[in-house]
């Protein structure tokens, strides 16, 4: 499932083989949810950044244009030396580029566009973007005011919204309610500012360590179980025995897992 930490190691995978490369030759397939892009007018330009901006991937070419791409839940990139097979069925290809060397390829996507980069300035979404918990120098004290905006919402659903902080996804937000013993139906002002601080200081830090490539994990105990909560409802809590919920949470429905045992609700809930 593509979290921040996913759309940072794509953006780490695809800029030494993209960002300084002319693209010699371009597709785009459509898909029932995405239109195809103007594929066609891409050859001949140069890459000149690649970068990840909480779930979004921007692709920035010399002619003031930018390739913007969101994954959702399914989409993907890969990067492929010239003549490697995909791993893939190309119909899945909403957009491929090949440059001297390589071709890559975003499957799948939820979102793909072809911009200005004064149009992207002005998307209202990516301008209200939280600070990037990626970002190895991301100020934390500055997401606390934004999350007591919501002060009377589940911490749960709270850590989820972009616009207060970029890059947390379903994974994260179980895993790191758990390890910060924090019940995820606990309202933002049944917090203190440190428990939050100290959460946010957690979850950056756990972030940044899935990085580079490999299997995303927050539990490092050496027995090939990677997750703490996540994908364990029913099984026994590493910590306490009782057994691991799932419930839907928020109106999307997103699953949020959790011990009852380890996070407690506030006293009087």
């Amino acid at each position: 499932m593509p979290e921040g930490d996913t759309l940072y190691r794509i953006a780490e995978n695809i800029r030494p083989v993209l960002q300084g490369q002319a693209i010699t030759a371009a597709l785009s397939n459509p898909s029932p949810q995405v239109p195809a892009i103007d594929a066609a007018s891409l050859v001949g330009c140069t890459i000149t950044s690649v970068e990840a901006r909480g779930k979004h991937l921007l692709i920035s070419l010399d002619d003031d244009r930018v390739v913007h791409s969101h994954l959702g839940m399914h989409g993907s990139w890969h990067a492929y030396t010239i003549g490697e097979p995909w791993r893939k069925p190309a119909r899945q290809a909403g957009l491929a580029m090949r440059t001297a060397t390589h071709e890559v390829v975003n499957f799948n996507p939820k979102l793909l566009e072809l911009v200005t980069a004064t149009t992207l300035r002005r998307n209202d979404y990516l301008q209200r973007l939280g600070p990037d918990l990626m970002l190895p120098d991301v100020d934390l004290p500055s997401i606390l005011p934004r999350l007591r905006t919501h002060n009377a919402a589940p911490v749960g659903e709270a850590v989820m919204n972009q616009t207060l902080l970029a890059g947390v996804g379903n994974v994260y937000k179980s895993e790191t309610l758990f390890l910060a013993r924090i019940n995820p139906w606990s309202r933002v002002d049944e917090l203190g500012d440190q428990q939050l601080l100290d959460y946010l200081q957690l979850t950056h830090r756990l972030m940044r360590l899935n990085r580079k490539s490999g299997k995303r994990t927050t539990r490092f105990a050496g027995d090939g179980v990677r997750f703490w909560v996540y994908g364990r409802s029913g099984q026994a809590c590493f910590e306490c025995a009782d057994k691991v919920r799932i419930r839907r949470q928020g109106d999307a429905g997103r699953t949020t897992y959790w011990c009852p045992t380890c996070q407690q609700p506030p006293a009087g809930r």
